[in-house]
């Protein structure tokens, strides 16, 4: 039966060292000498002793976490983000903290004093956008390093997501040669991302000698994608259709519910001839390749935006906070499903 030891100073005892020796052994095992490690793993494998991590770095002026901070964990976008970022970050021997807005400007003020409160190395977040609270955020880049992804607020503070003109560019190009030129389909600007593509998608069009035209009401402020997608398009197909056949949504998960919509007013969405709709849209979402039919989508690169954020923070964390790091767009790679 393994022997119980309460506290580190327990422990220490029972191994003949000091706790500020067992302290530097936790921190760092080769940082003892290779004596005193065998001794003190020898006790570990007769003990059911566990140091108390948490309570041992808030007694630090830095701790070894990292705060993650995004506006919802029920958009796989932001799930699979953080999943491949807390991977990332253990990895590199940090252990990362996720709090959600809920795309709520005060639970992201909420999540800002809470991160700070922990006394965290540094932070990754992806910002509300629109409804963040600025003053918040700025005081947060002041006290600790932090590196934006998916999107950013104007400011200095380093950057990684989406080069929006090149995605957006290449899908409008993709659609014109592929069919009729498309109809955007846009969403409320919740951020800096949905500001772009439109104005991306307009340059396109007029680069290409086409007439953009777009549709969708943006007045609410909401991240439900979904559901306003295809209560829109079904009040538009109800009331008399669409001004294109070809329909490029700002993100996939509008165009879920624009597919949707389709569907249960009979019409076929793909690129065959016998096809009403062709719809196509933004993210490569992880659901995209699981509709019916699969979406043609631009790809973000999830695995190079994750990479980057966190090498950028670690290069900062490096630096002690002084590095100042360039906005990092990443190219997406269009990706020909059999929706358009």
């Amino acid at each position: 039966m393994p022997m119980t030891h309460k506290t580190m100073e327990d422990f220490a005892r029972s191994c003949g060292v000091s706790r500020p020796t067992l302290s530097k052994y936790f921190e760092d095992p080769t940082s003892v000498k290779p004596a005193t490690r065998k001794r003190i793993e020898e006790a570990l494998r007769s003990s059911d002793y566990q140091p108390n991590l948490f309570a041992r770095n808030l007694n630090r002026k830095r701790t070894r976490s990292i705060g993650i901070v995004v506006p919802t964990l029920a958009d796989p976008f932001y799930s699979e983000m953080v999943s491949r970022i807390e991977l990332r970050l253990r990895h590199e021997g940090y252990w990362p903290i996720v709090i959600s807005s809920h795309g709520s400007r005060e639970l992201e003020v909420e999540a800002t004093r809470t991160i700070l409160s922990l006394k965290v190395s540094g932070g990754l977040i992806a910002p509300l956008g629109l409804r963040s609270d600025h003053r918040a955020l700025e005081k947060l880049t002041q006290a600790i390093p932090i590196v934006y992804f998916d999107t950013y607020l104007e400011s200095g503070t380093p950057f990684v997501g989406n080069n929006n003109s090149q995605s957006v560019s290449t899908i409008v190009d993709y659609l014109c040669r592929s069919g009729g030129a498309p109809v955007y389909f846009d969403i409320p600007h919740v951020n800096h991302n949905t500001r772009e593509r439109l104005h991306n998608y307009v340059s396109a069009m007029q680069r290409l000698g086409q007439e953009p035209v777009i549709i969708g009401d943006t007045h609410e402020y909401t991240w439900d994608f979904e559901r306003i997608g295809y209560q829109q398009m079904e009040t538009m197909l109800s009331n008399g259709g669409l001004p294109g056949k070809t329909i490029l949504c700002a993100n996939d998960r509008l165009a879920f519910g624009v597919m949707a919509a389709a569907y249960s007013q009979g019409r076929k969405v793909g690129r065959k001839g016998d096809c009403d709709l062709r719809v196509a849209a933004h993210d490569d979402h992880p659901l995209s390749r699981y509709t019916c039919p699969a979406l043609t989508t631009m790809a973000q690169n999830f695995a190079a935006m994750a990479g980057r954020s966190v090498e950028t923070l670690l290069a900062l964390l490096d630096e002690d906070g002084t590095a100042v790091a360039p906005k990092i767009n990443l190219d997406a790679t269009l990706v020909m499903r059999q929706s358009a």
